[in-house]
């Protein structure tokens, strides 16, 4: 058999970056360190930064007092930021600047005097938080037929922001659809959507031509993980999301002479390393990469973070 890997996939540096930020905590403010609601989506990850002496709450009210507290790379709504200062948590903030950014964008056109509509997913915690970081009138669509029945006059002006974790690709429909209704609107460009949504997405669909069966590395929970399994469907290959290596299902494989394996953006590498491991349990398999995009994008750790850095080691 031979395993043919996706390139990118897996970490994309907004959760590489929120990773950080915890274990560096860790190790400077000593344990624990409590994070609002998963820092990305993976057990895995959550269980490994547990073990070192993380607490992951699902509300600030469970958080000790002066605690050292973590915002999620997913981001949060400004009420969240405002109960944080109220309370005077040490916060560091592990919001994925690509997030952070989607989060000013939305601001500045809501200032400009424009309705704004967001393109996402209702319940994703990013969606919810970018709902609260952007004040006044926010329209969530998720779909294109959902552009139709928005309550706004067709010439008023607005904007539209979008879920990190949508490709130009996912939401194409959508936006075109924003066009045909409204006669202002303005919009980031294609250039803003998220790098690593999109180099992913991209990269499984050349996958799926090369491969009998697709596996995708994930969560069940991981929106950019789910929807890299759709992408797989849609080419036409069996495609299975995997939390794990004892997830994988022996018959899944039978018959297959390629299979392709990908991660989703919050998933790590040793949980891919462990899906070979298995598929090779079951017999012989090569491995190899394709050839794709090599990502080094990197994010900067916050200065609250870098400062006490300095200070604990003066």
């Amino acid at each position: 058999m031979r395993i043919i890997l996706a390139q990118p996939r897996g970490f994309c540096a907004g959760v590489v970056r929120a990773v950080e930020i915890v274990e560096r905590a860790l190790e400077t403010y000593g344990r624990p360190v409590y994070v609002r609601h998963e820092i990305v989506h993976n057990r895995r990850v959550v269980e490994t930064l547990e073990a070192k002496g993380a607490r992951f709450v699902k509300e600030l009210d469970e958080v000790p007092p002066g605690a050292v507290t973590v915002f999620s790379a997913h981001g949060v709504a400004r009420s969240v930021e405002a109960e944080a200062a109220a309370r005077r948590l040490p916060v560091l903030d592990a919001t994925c600047p690509l997030v952070s950014k989607v989060h000013h964008e939305g601001r500045r056109y809501q200032a400009a005097g424009r309705t704004v509509i967001l393109i996402g997913h209702a319940g994703h915690p990013e969606v919810e938080g970018t709902l609260g970081q952007i004040p006044g009138e926010v329209h969530l669509v998720a779909s294109a037929e959902a552009v139709e029945r928005l309550p706004i006059p067709r010439d008023r002006p607005v904007a539209y922001v979008t879920q990190t974790t949508l490709s130009v690709d996912d939401t194409r429909a959508t936006i075109e659809a924003l066009r045909r209704r409204f006669t202002d609107l303005q919009g980031p460009d294609t250039r803003d959507i998220c790098y690593a949504t999109q180099n992913r997405q991209s990269a499984v669909r050349e996958l799926a031509r090369q491969v009998d069966v697709l596996l995708v590395v994930g969560a069940a929970n991981s929106s950019n993980s789910n929807r890299l399994r759709e992408i797989g469907a849609e080419q036409g290959v069996p495609c299975h999301l995997i939390p794990d290596a004892a997830a994988l299902r022996p018959d899944w494989l039978r018959g297959a002479e390629t299979v392709g394996i990908t991660a989703g953006a919050s998933a790590p590498e040793s949980l891919v390393q462990e899906v070979i491991g298995a598929i090779r349990r079951l017999g012989p398999a090569e491995v190899s990469t394709m050839s794709g995009i090599v990502e080094e994008v990197e994010f900067k750790l916050p200065a609250a973070l870098l400062e006490a850095e300095a200070s604990a080691a003066s």
